[in-house]
């Protein structure tokens, strides 16, 4: 199974793609999509869009994984991730592969084992878990690393059989 994880935002969306065989994952390509602070919101949203778009098209994921919004304390910046992860989603959803979702603490737990570990703990076991020499990089790559392994870890389970954590449910 190939899957794309996505860590969604607006200035930088992490993407990671891995194929999962029989439980072993491994890396195909991670990266960021950026879009300049300068640029209209509507065209960095038709940025992210199309370059996710392309993502799909190339490596035909079976699934797509998305990171849950984390709402801290800035409205401001919720809102921004919200609408690059609405890009990534609609990429998705128009092209019919199936999305899911996951919050920071379920791909915490699927890759670390527990659910309020470290973002470099976290790193560290994609690292590990992907048989990489080196924690990718940047930091928002690495983070849609583990979106992907997370789904790897839950594809199979009863609850996303069932479709509890597809998009489309939302």
């Amino acid at each position: 199974m190939v899957i794309l994880g996505i860590d969604p935002g607006v200035a930088t969306v992490g993407f990671g793609i891995i194929k999962e065989t029989g439980g072993n994952p491994s890396p195909m390509r991670h990266g960021v999509i950026t879009t300049p602070a300068g640029m209209r919101l509507a065209l960095r949203l038709m940025h992210i869009h199309d370059d996710v778009t392309e993502l799909i098209k190339t490596f035909k994921p079976d699934a797509i994984a998305v990171e849950e919004l984390f709402f801290n304390t800035n409205l401001k910046t919720a809102v921004s991730v919200a609408h690059g992860r609405a890009a990534a989603i609609l990429a998705g959803e128009q092209l019919g592969i199936q999305m899911f979702e996951y919050t920071p603490l379920q791909i915490k737990k699927a890759v670390a084992g527990y659910g309020h570990a470290t973002k470099k703990q976290v790193m560290g076991m994609v690292r590990r878990l992907l048989s990489m020499e080196h924690d990718p990089q940047p930091d928002d790559a690495a983070d849609a690393l583990a979106v992907a392994i997370c789904h790897a870890r839950y594809a199979h389970s009863l609850l996303n059989i069932e479709g509890g954590n597809v998009c489309s449910t939302i």
